[in-house]
């Protein structure tokens, strides 16, 4: 058990099936944020800022945790941003923008101590080639994995790896909305080691 609580600043059950496979026990709750980009603003400004703000969104309801915040953008080479469809045809329209395209996904990331303020963060860069794609492609993976709520008009866990020709990046996981192997190394860096956390609550009496 770690010495601190985990919180993971999210309503995502994505990010929740995620972060449990450290085996670690977590609280959720969801943060109320706007999640309008500033103007000029980075797609990598853009997530880590985020990341922090969903973190220190919960912080007055989690004083004495440790808050996991993350988000995620999706931009096309031209810079333009991917995001979450909400509707079949916004849904088309993007996977056809995707087409025979590299689409970088940027994941912010953000661990907040609530007991003193104190904020680690990291963004993690993650490419998908997308192949050519034709309408009738897109019409049927729409139909059978319904993506409306996801970045980029697809799913990672579900038949979205259909749509690809090629993954670049050190962390899968990052797609989905949680890079593991980046949270990782944030909680090694506060003294709080997973695998024996891990280890720690299996063996629970």
């Amino acid at each position: 058990m770690p010495a601190t609580p985990l919180v993971l600043a999210s309503s995502s059950p994505y990010r929740r099936e995620l972060l449990s496979r450290l085996g670690i026990p977590f609280e959720h709750a969801s943060p109320d944020i706007d999640e309008s980009p500033h103007p000029n603003e980075s797609a990598q400004r853009l997530t880590v800022r985020l990341a922090a703000e969903k973190a220190r969104a919960l912080a007055s309801q989690f004083p004495n945790h440790w808050i996991i915040g993350s988000d995620q953008v999706a931009t096309l080479a031209d810079g333009s941003i991917l995001t979450k469809p909400g509707t079949h045809e916004l849904a088309s329209d993007q996977l056809a923008r995707c087409s025979g395209q590299t689409v970088r996904f940027m994941t912010g990331l953000a661990l907040l101590d609530s007991t003193d303020g104190q904020l680690a963060t990291l963004c993690e860069p993650f490419e998908v080639q997308f192949r050519t794609l034709s309408d009738g492609d897109i019409e049927h993976y729409l139909r059978t994995d319904t993506p409306y709520d996801c970045a980029g008009s697809f799913r990672m866990e579900g038949l979205g790896i259909a749509l690809f020709s090629g993954l670049a990046g050190r962390d899968p996981n990052s797609l989905i909305g949680l890079p593991l192997i980046g949270l990782c190394e944030l909680l090694r860096a506060w003294g709080l080691d997973p695998l024996e956390a891990a280890y720690r609550n299996s063996n629970r009496d």
